[in-house]
C-alpha cells in the first residue's frame, strides 16, 4: 500500500497528513490521469502495487510520474 502526499515534512501523524497540499496532489492526480495512468483520486485513499504489473508498466507510471511532476515544478 501506498499513499502520494505533497508537503515539506515527511507525514507521521493525522495533522501532518492533513496539513499536505491538496489542491497540488489533485493537479498530480489530473497529469497522471492524461498520461493514461489513473491513481485514487484523494491523497487520504490508499494505493496498492499488484504482481501483474511487469517492467514495462512501471516504467511507464515513472515516465507518466516524471511528466506530471515537470508540470507541477514549472508552476511552482
Amino acid at each position: 500500500m501506498f499513499s502520494l502526499f505533497f508537503t515539506s515534512t515527511p507525514p507521521r501523524d493525522w495533522p501532518s497528513v492533513r496539513s499536505s497540499d491538496t489542491a497540488r496532489f489533485s493537479e498530480f492526480f489530473r497529469g497522471m490521469l492524461q498520461r493514461g495512468v489513473y491513481l485514487a483520486p484523494s491523497q487520504f485513499e490508499a494505493g496498492f502495487v499488484s504482481t501483474a504489473h511487469n517492467e514495462a508498466v512501471i516504467e511507464a507510471t515513472l515516465e507518466a510520474a516524471r511528466g506530471a511532476l515537470g508540470t507541477l515544478v514549472g508552476s511552482v
